[in-house]
């Protein structure tokens, strides 16, 4: 039976691993919660966390609580850990060979319209610190559809307002890129960065404060901003990614080409294209369809 304090010292040499390989902070804390949570479940049900029975009975019982997804996340993150310590020869072999990946029903995210975005920007026109920066977040959300870490992650410096007007983020993979945006965005962001330079925390390196003189905000401070933005625009389940489906929706509505749409979003591969924005394919499919119908040249 291998020992808790065993295990914990393997996810010490794993997180360093990580980190050496550039992982980012929000990946690493993902990766390692998913063993602890393998880990605490194997302490109740007296099981050896790096047997096959383990696992599977872990995710069995994961599967009976949770949802799929959740599920096959948990997964993903579990099979990192155990091809490290394969890698590694920790393992003679990892106890998740074979193993086939629980299946994941497809659940389109769906995408905002005109005027649920127009209901949430309404919520924030005033003109005090908190207005002006939920503003610039929600436009840059609408402009870019970056994904909520690099958009927390944004610092004063990786923002150009007067040359290019982008945003420069670090995607996954370490991966930087630039987010374009458009001129109200633009505006709103210029607005922001003058209130902005007479808070308390102005000389901070991160792009978003918080309201009432606290510092910089993160992942939990962005989505509170969107839930109570979503409360006041009547908009139930809004989340951030949500941005980034209706973004990618609204770009193929206007015609933007596939190549350029991954660069765009910091896709590296073709099968993403088809993922986000699918919960309106259907709806662009019978308006393109308008244009071509056959029978209306007979």
């Amino acid at each position: 039976m291998t020992e808790r304090t065993e295990v914990e010292a393997l996810m010490r040499s794993f997180s360093r691993f990580l980190r050496a390989a550039n992982r980012s902070e929000r990946t690493v804390e993902t990766y390692l919660s998913s063993v602890a949570q393998l880990t605490d479940w194997c302490e109740a049900n007296d099981a050896d966390p790096l047997t096959r029975r383990a696992v599977e009975g872990y995710l069995a019982d994961l599967a009976d609580r949770r949802k799929p997804a959740t599920v096959a996340f948990r997964y993903r993150s579990l099979q990192q850990f155990f091809r490290w310590l394969e890698d590694e020869e920790e393992l003679d072999q990892s106890p998740m060979t074979k193993m086939r990946p629980p299946k994941v029903p497809e659940q389109p995210v769906p995408v905002l319209s005109p005027n649920q975005l127009r209901a949430l920007l309404a919520t924030c026109e005033g003109k005090d610190f908190a207005d002006r920066r939920d503003q610039a977040v929600l436009r840059l959300f609408i402009d870019t559809g970056m994904r909520l870490a690099e958009l927390t992650g944004l610092r004063l410096e990786d923002l150009d307002l007067d040359v290019q007007k982008v945003a420069w983020v670090t995607g996954k993979g370490g991966r930087m890129r630039a987010c374009p945006f458009g001129r109200r965005t633009s505006l709103a962001l210029d607005r922001y960065l003058r209130v902005r330079a007479r808070h308390p925390h102005a000389g901070e390196a991160a792009l978003w404060l918080g309201a009432q003189k606290r510092g910089p905000l993160g992942h939990s401070g962005i989505n509170q901003l969107l839930k109570r933005r979503a409360a006041q625009a009547g908009i139930e389940h809004l989340h951030a990614h949500m941005f980034r489906h209706t973004f990618a929706d609204a770009m193929r509505r206007s015609g933007l080409d596939d190549d350029s749409l991954m660069r765009l979003a910091g896709w590296s591969s073709r099968q993403m294209l088809n993922r986000y924005g699918a919960s309106a394919a259907d709806s662009r499919a019978r308006e393109r369809y308008q244009s071509m119908a056959p029978g209306d040249d007979l």
